[in-house]
């Protein structure tokens, strides 16, 4: 049986981090005060704001983890970039906003245009795709420094101030609707590639799976971009707002209840999953291969629920019919101040998460 901190990541540790780095970025929002650019503080957003004077600049950082190491292995690059691409700009739609530009930045052990140049593909098909520009970026050289490739980006959006998305008015009863996802998307791939490498050793990508193609190819299908359709709803910049939605949720890192929990930080309130979307076979493949328990699947992993939206019950008809995505009502609203799931891994229980 195995967790995310025996793959080598704790969350904990890496929480605790993050309030370090945030009182630190923190401490130069006042050299702005009363200017153009003056920042927001919102503690556990998915993004930063920015005061623009009308509206607001919405800034994400974030890159494709550790999921590069198995592109590495098989030799395949090109759907990296959606991956890149999601991890910001449904970070950045977290807040209503409507991403226009990314930038991004490769680290490498040694230039390899091919590897670029498929990287780069990728990523101008899904910016394309999602109507955003890519007006930069830089490729560093760094030797030894790093073993391979670390790719990351920024993302910048745009928001009428008027249209924030803070969670502040979430109350018990809004129902909860999640967005489907197949796959890991970008996240958990430490954990991952630890059951991976255990099994199989360094050359299990190469393996076949169950599935039909090799474990590598498989683990690399891209993350769903959910950022387009969020929009159609949302509205992008200028445009009306279709329906009100209280708060959004991306399922990265720290599975539902590490993130969920931000939307709700303004409130104290709880939430209950009791009809949650069922990860794909591929994810309980995994999950039995490594032992995985249901509560450390859930906190680590999506779990088939990449995106999660809180509206009222009135609004749940009209959200669905206008989503352009796989979507449900998985849950709703509590008073109390938990989490409380039901599982729909290998192991199917419900599970309550205090903290």
């Amino acid at each position: 049986m195995v967790d995310y901190k025996k793959a080598g990541v704790d969350i904990q540790a890496g929480d605790n981090a993050s309030k370090i780095a945030y009182n630190y970025a923190k401490s130069t929002f006042s050299s702005r005060k009363g200017m153009i650019g003056e920042p927001v503080i919102d503690e556990g957003s998915f993004a930063g704001l920015i005061n623009m004077g009308d509206f607001y600049i919405v800034q994400s950082d974030d890159g494709v983890g550790t999921k590069m190491e198995i592109a590495e292995r098989i030799g395949k690059f090109d759907t990296l970039g959606y991956d890149l691409l999601s991890m910001v700009a449904d970070d950045v739609v977290c807040l209503g906003a409507e991403t226009i530009s990314v930038t991004n930045t490769l680290d490498t052990n040694k230039v390899d245009a091919v590897i670029i140049g498929d990287l780069m593909k990728g990523l101008a098909k899904a910016c394309n795709e999602q109507k955003v520009v890519i007006p930069g970026g830089e490729i560093a050289e760094v030797g030894k420094t790093v073993n391979g490739n670390v790719w990351n980006a920024t993302a910048v959006g745009v928001l009428e101030k008027e249209k924030v998305i803070t969670g502040e008015h979430i109350k018990p009863g809004d129902k909860i609707i999640a967005l489907k996802e197949n796959g890991f998307r970008s996240n958990g791939f430490s954990l991952v590639r630890y059951i991976i490498e255990q099994k199989f050793s360094f050359k299990g990508y190469s393996q076949p799976s169950p599935f039909g193609k090799s474990w590598g190819e498989l683990l690399l299908e891209p993350s769903r971009i959910y950022s387009g359709a969020l929009l159609e709803i949302l509205g992008r910049f200028g445009m009306k707002r279709e329906v009100d939605i209280k708060g959004i949720a991306h399922i990265t890192g720290g599975g539902i209840p590490g993130n969920f929990k931000r939307i709700l930080k303004q409130t104290e309130l709880g939430a209950r999953f009791d009809n949650l979307f069922e990860p794909s076979d591929i994810v309980k493949e995994i999950q039995e291969m490594g032992e995985v328990t249901e509560e450390e699947a859930y906190k680590t992993w999506n779990m088939g629920n990449g995106m999660m939206l809180v509206t009222a019950p009135e609004d749940v008809e009209k959200t669905l019919d206008l989503l352009s995505i796989e979507a449900q009502v998985v849950g709703e609203i509590i008073e109390e101040n938990k989490i409380i799931l039901n599982s729909k891994g290998l192991n199917q229980k419900t599970i309550i998460y205090n903290d």
